[in-house]
């Protein structure tokens, strides 16, 4: 008993240093969008402070974190320090109330509607690092670092269906999935009612970029349009690929928690849109 919890312990520890690696990396990006941002109020002679972007940057954090169940000083905590940092960065004080309290602006637009008011929107997309440069960052974590975070993330998202029976198919049965762009593969096996990783080759794989991947998982897009539009492939036992593939679409998306349904919904815009962007600027 000791040496399980140890080991789920370890396993625990591991994503929790995994998704303070992710803040890390989300806070670099912020700052590099930020840095775009300056350049386009410089070039179009747009004033550098904008205290409704700021009030309504905070206000779109607070509506998650209640979603999210996130304390709101925390929530707020961070954004002030985020939007510090981003006032340093265009040359401006780093006092956000600037011995006011800005009102708050309750109002949260969806991810595509959001990005498409914002003056400039395709150059800060461009700014986000493809997945195919971020992969070089990944091989330097441990291996054992993304696997952990996978069984973690199956566990929430899959545990109705999982209860249910629905992967019952997997007794025995080994597949691989496999992130082109990011360079990541994992083989997946069902074992004592858990999905769980293992070195064992892979009888199937179901292999797409990180951005359907994502769209998928979100539902943003279906496991047949992404098939047959050869962005979706998969290879070895036919049977227990298309099986899986199958399974994708009649997963219970009510079942998934909110929180984790608008983080999928919301990194899945995002990339889409960023992905779109860069396409757009290779033409």
């Amino acid at each position: 008993m000791k040496r399980r919890h140890a080991l789920a312990l370890g396993a625990l520890r591991g994503a929790i240093d995994l998704a303070d690696d992710g803040l890390i990396v989300l806070l670099a990006a912020r700052a590099r969008l930020v840095r775009g941002v300056a350049r386009i109020k410089r070039c179009s002679g747009r004033a550098a402070a904008d205290a409704a972007r700021e009030a309504r940057v905070q206000a779109r954090a607070q509506a998650l974190a209640r979603r999210l169940a996130v304390p709101a000083t925390t929530a707020r905590g961070v954004l002030d320090l985020a939007i510090a940092d981003a006032r340093r960065a265009q040359g401006m004080s780093a006092d956000l109330d600037q011995g006011a309290r800005q009102a708050p602006v309750p109002m949260m637009l969806p991810m595509d509607l959001a990005t498409a008011a914002i003056p400039g929107t395709e150059c800060l997309l461009r700014a986000l690092p493809p997945p195919a440069r971020i992969a070089p960052l990944l091989r330097l974590l441990p291996r054992s670092w993304s696997r952990r975070a996978l069984e973690v993330a199956m566990a929430r998202v899959l545990e109705v269906p999982l209860r249910e029976g629905a992967f019952d198919f997997m007794h025995g049965r080994r597949l691989g999935v496999e992130v082109a762009d990011l360079g990541l593969a994992w083989v997946i096996e069902l074992h004592d009612g858990h999905l769980r990783t293992t070195d064992v080759p892979a009888e199937a794989s179901v292999r797409g970029s990180a951005t359907d991947l994502l769209l998928l998982a979100s539902r943003l897009e279906d496991a047949d349009t992404l098939f047959f539009q050869r962005r979706l492939v998969v290879t070895g036992d036919t049977e227990l690929g298309l099986t899986a593939r199958n399974l994708l679409d009649r997963l219970p998306w009510e079942g998934v928690p909110l929180g984790l349904r608008i983080a999928l919904d919301r990194g899945a815009r995002l990339a889409r849109a960023a992905r779109a962007a860069h396409r757009m600027e290779a033409r």
